[in-house]
């Protein structure tokens, strides 16, 4: 099993004039994001049109918004680079400062993002938002190891699904593909350690499960 991994596009045009290439290049990009937004709202069975158009401009602004933030962090970052001068330690410093002030942002957008989908959404469509928004890497991630470790005792299997979750929430609001597969690169480095810790020879069970998945072949 393999996760799906796509490429996520961020242009965003910024100023109160715009040309006529800036207006096609945004109609452009919130196309490119409605058309994403919609795949995911397809899987959600919404009825109602209405709502169905609600749901997918939320997730879309959400996108916009996630893009707006990101891409000031990384200009924010670039201009501290070139005006903080030599000293190594004042720019990490200041670029540690960007970084916080970030998070917070991500933060309260991510919690008006979900406070948004709950006013539409039941708690399993939410869900399915999430995954959607992370290329059902946690389903993924999960029946992989538990394939790979039949032997995966209950309370590991609730540890493992707890850190994917943890790692989801993270995942929604990074800025690029590859960043959202660091988060759960970091979590399943968590649990391959937590494992260990249990006795587990990790390096031993995957040799095994590729054993097997070839046997099946």
């Amino acid at each position: 099993m393999k996760p799906i991994i796509l490429s996520f596009i961020f242009i965003f045009c910024l100023g109160f004039s715009l040309s006529a290439q800036q207006k096609n290049d945004d109609a452009e990009y919130t196309k490119v994001l409605t058309e994403r937004a919609e795949k995911i709202v397809k899987t959600l069975g919404i009825t109602d049109q209405d709502a169905y158009k609600r749901v997918t401009d939320v997730i879309v602004n959400q996108y916009k918004s996630l893009g707006i933030i990101h891409d000031g962090l990384d200009a924010d970052i670039k201009k501290a680079k070139e005006t903080t001068g030599s000293d190594k330690s004042a720019i990490e410093q200041t670029i540690n400062s960007l970084k916080t002030a970030t998070d917070v942002k991500l933060y309260n957008l991510h919690c008006e993002f979900i406070g948004a989908l709950s006013a539409e959404l039941t708690l399993e469509q939410v869900e399915k938002v999430k995954d959607g928004m992370t290329y059902g890497v946690v389903k993924v991630t999960y029946d992989s190891y538990c394939d790979m470790i039949p032997t995966l005792k209950d309370f590991e299997k609730r540890q493992l699904m707890a850190w994917l979750v943890e790692a989801r929430e993270h995942a929604m609001d990074a800025p690029s593909s590859n960043k959202k597969h660091e988060w759960f690169g970091k979590y399943k480095g968590r649990f391959n350690n937590y494992l260990s810790k249990q006795g587990y020879n990790i390096q031993k069970e995957r040799q095994e499960w590729e054993k097997r998945l070839k046997a099946e072949r």
